[in-house]
């Protein structure tokens, strides 16, 4: 499928020669994923008491997906293993380039683009996040420090998690547009944490989320952790 395209006005780049003729900018998505097939989670669902109240309609699942699961649209709760990451975590660690040639809005394609995620991350992370032979991650829940999905604005890095099995990511702060890319594509629930986990976590502990309480419960230390409104961070980033 092509790259989408589209024309957006920009009333200050008016030329002031000619104002009757108002200046459009382009741009192009790189990911080869047609607009209409980018949501898993309905955005209402990410902020319930700070975005506005739309009017109701379908759910929209990822391309790759072949049902609607109500379950995956409108779960408020998140229960698994942690894997714990620390600062910085680029796209390029997300997703090396060059796995990029594999196009999301193919089931096969966007299987293949999970089982590469987090490939890029160096050697000093001893455990795999995804297991030799395996194409999904047991890990369904990241957590990380400051910083996370900085570098490129690929929409990739998201999805390529969410391809991975993974539905929420806990960090102390995003990179702007990887936080815009996770709302846009509905992959995984971007998240704040209020105190940095990453330093007092570790990988493979079993924790439960609960947006709904902006609450996340570590049940293998009994420590519990308030996370920031996800609505707040809409409004910031």
């Amino acid at each position: 499928m092509a790259a989408t395209s589209a024309s957006v006005f920009n009333p200050a780049l008016t030329s002031n020669k000619h104002p009757e003729e108002p200046s459009h900018v382009a741009f192009i998505s790189n990911l080869r994923m047609s607009t209409s097939c980018l949501t898993k989670f309905q955005l209402k669902h990410l902020s319930p008491s700070s975005i506005p109240s739309q009017s109701p309609r379908n759910p929209i699942c990822a391309a790759a997906s072949p049902t609607c699961s109500p379950s995956a649209t409108t779960a408020t709760t998140f229960h698994g293993l942690y894997y714990v990451l620390g600062d910085n975590i680029d796209i390029d660690q997300i997703i090396p380039a060059e796995h990029l040639t594999l196009v999301p809005s193919k089931p096969d394609e966007y299987r293949k683009l999970g089982s590469h995620a987090l490939i890029g991350l160096p050697s000093t992370y001893e455990t795999r996040f995804i297991e030799t032979g395996e194409v999904q991650s047991k890990y369904s829940i990241i957590i990380g420090g400051e910083n996370f999905g900085c570098g490129s604005s690929r929409e990739h890095g998201p999805v390529a998690l969410g391809a991975a099995g993974v539905k929420a990511v806990v960090v102390e702060s995003y990179a702007r547009i990887f936080f815009r890319n996770s709302v846009a594509t509905g992959e995984v629930y971007p998240l704040e944490s209020e105190g940095r986990l990453c330093d007092e976590c570790s990988t493979g502990d079993v924790v439960t989320v609960e947006l709904a309480e902006n609450l996340l419960i570590n049940h293998t230390t009994g420590k519990e952790y308030k996370l920031k409104p996800i609505g707040d961070a809409v409004v910031y980033y």
